[in-house]
């Protein structure tokens, strides 16, 4: 395992305890899944290229979705991509009477991340990056010093220019305006201004009077409008230096909980309209990608599948059969671990562990052996086993066994009642089940 440090060492095991997805040090503990993360990779060259992406991420609970959607999130940034990420819940929306779809909007913003700024709130370092740089361009090609009033009117001129491409977009005017807002309020020392720009961009303004009255334009990022904004920031942020801006949306299962029919239908409408822009060229520079359970994707009552015009956009490829997986298409299915990748998810978190609390990992090939076995021989372990819960369960095993060096794996297991087979047990002593079910796990 490459070094790790203590921040990232106490995020991994605090986070991947309570069974939740860590923000920082995932690669320490990344198995399997190659093919999701180079068809991922794909959809990120197709991004830089001027593309657009749309995937949705299905999986049981705790089967890593969001695990790899961070993964991707944190490769994405040391791509100098621009990424923001959001829970889906009842608050936060794609769509609702009650403004959920701006809150999501808002969640989105407050999350905006980048290299330098990889834990959110990297919406005025984006800003200032380029403003930095259009200023000294200007300043150098007019021939006018940092201090000269008049350098105000021409970088507000460049920005015009720069972002004349955005008029064509919906709410493009709009967007340079409150640009060339932040610009004044920066270089002429008005942080009202500044701080009001910033408010707009954010989608904190709740009515267009106020808008009008602090920045002078008479729109706002609104329940309707926020996917169109986010479209344009897309093409801003390019031109700010970055490759293009990724969005994330964990938790799509809040939209398939939805009680009333024509709400849930709205939302699927606003999913529609996304899953149509980036499919159709409509946008660029931009990838979305939702994860959702497979009730959320294939229930046809109350899932995408009941909305027909999603039902036949992510219907799966015909000629997918068992054992074969299209990740092309727009819907990636994430399959279980195998067990040879548990084993080396067991042995990366048998080095975290002992490394973060500092002492001699004592388990060797026999006892991460007797572990595995030991969960894979759970009732319904073939459909119901999952990393969250491999992952919870050993970390606790190791707590047990660092807190108290007298026990063993093999006692811990058989007091919870669990099946103890070790790699040193002689396999004509199992029974016929048992063989059959390790006939094939091999390290």
């Amino acid at each position: 395992m490459p070094t790790i440090s203590r921040r990232e060492s106490s995020a991994l095991i605090n986070s991947l305890t309570a069974g939740v997805v860590p923000r920082i040090g995932l690669r320490h503990i990344a198995v399997g899944r190659q093919k999701e993360v180079q068809a991922f990779l794909h959809d990120l060259e197709t991004v830089e290229e001027d593309g657009a992406s749309f995937r949705v991420v299905c999986g049981q609970y705790g089967s890593g979705k969001s695990f790899l959607l961070q993964l991707v999130r944190l490769n994405a940034m040391e791509r100098n991509f621009v990424v923001a990420d959001a829970d889906l819940s009842p608050e936060r929306r794609l769509s609702g009477t009650k403004g959920q779809g701006v809150t999501t909007y808002r969640e989105l913003m407050q999350h905006l991340s980048i290299a330098a700024r990889p834990e959110g709130g990297a919406l005025e370092s984006v800003l200032q990056k380029w403003i930095a740089t259009l200023q000294s361009t200007t300043a150098r090609s007019a021939g006018l010093k940092p201090s000269d009033p008049a350098l105000v009117e021409a970088v507000s001129q460049q920005i015009g220019d720069i972002l004349a491409e955005l008029a064509a977009m919906s709410y493009g005017f709009a967007f340079s305006t409150i640009i060339d807002a932040y610009w004044r309020g920066m270089k002429t020392g008005d942080d009202m201004l500044k701080q009001a720009a910033l408010r707009w961009l954010r989608g904190e303004y709740t009515t267009k009077t106020e808008a009008r009255r602090d920045l002078a334009v008479d729109t706002i990022i609104d329940d309707q409008s926020w996917y169109d904004f986010l479209k344009l920031f897309a093409v801003f942020v390019t031109k700010a230096g970055y490759k293009g801006l990724l969005i994330f949306l964990d938790e799509g299962v809040n939209l398939y909980k939805i009680v009333n029919r024509q709400s849930r239908e709205s939302n699927y409408e606003k999913l529609l309209t996304i899953f149509n822009d980036t499919m159709q060229g409509k946008a660029n520079r931009i990838g979305v990608f939702l994860s959702g359970t497979p009730q959320f994707v294939y229930d046809e009552r109350r899932g995408l599948f009941s909305y027909e015009a999603l039902r036949s956009r992510l219907a799966e490829n015909r000629f997918v059969v068992e054992g074969y997986t299209d990740y092309t298409g727009p819907v990636m299915k994430l399959e279980r671990l195998t067990p040879e990748e548990i084993y080396v998810l067991l042995e990366r978190l048998c080095e975290l562990h002992s490394s973060h609390y500092g002492y001699a990992c004592r388990l060797g090939e026999r006892e991460l052996t007797a572990f595995l076995n030991s969960i894979l021989s759970r009732l319904g372990a073939d459909q119901l086993l999952t990393p969250r819960e491999v992952t919870r369960d050993f970390l606790g095993l190791l707590n047990i066994l660092h807190q108290d060096e007298t026990v063993s794996v093999d006692s811990l297991l058989q007091q919870k009642g669990m099946m103890v087979i070790s790699a040193e047990k002689d396999p004509e002593q199992l029974s016929p089940e048992q063989n059959d079910l390790f006939a094939n796990f091999d390290i």
